[in-house]
């Protein structure tokens, strides 16, 4: 699967943002999701996951209440919407895809067997 990343910009603390993650090849509901994010001199950080019917969903506590992962499988397109930004928020945005069906250890980027290109936010205080 290629996944392609787009939505981020330059926005305001406080201000909302949606991004999405546009999925060709193999089909998209065959795939569990995830968001991960990147600032600079830091770790892959785990942001949220959701399963493959968008029934189930998991977040990273430093977002948990602000963002919001879904997925249109009929469109292929997976989306986080990330309310009351904060200058530390501020990072490069991926998405993920896991094809497998093992269960736990969803916070490691090793789970997540494709990648996008990464989409920049800034979140200016």
């Amino acid at each position: 699967v290629q996944l392609q990343a787009s939505g981020g910009g330059l926005v305001q603390a406080g201000d909302s943002l949606r991004l999405s993650c546009a999925a060709s090849g193999r089909t998209f509901s065959t795939y569990a999701m995830g968001w991960f994010r990147q600032a600079p001199g830091k770790e892959r950080e785990f942001v949220a996951r959701i399963n493959r019917s968008g029934g189930a969903t998991y977040y990273g506590d430093s977002v948990k209440g602000r963002f919001t992962i879904s997925r249109d499988n009929a469109k292929s397109t997976l989306y986080l919407q990330m309310s009351s930004l904060k200058p530390e928020d501020t990072a490069v945005y991926y998405c993920a895809a896991d094809p497998t069906y093992i269960s736990g250890n969803y916070h490691s980027p090793g789970r997540y067997a494709y990648w996008g290109q990464g989409t920049q936010v800034t979140v200016s205080s």
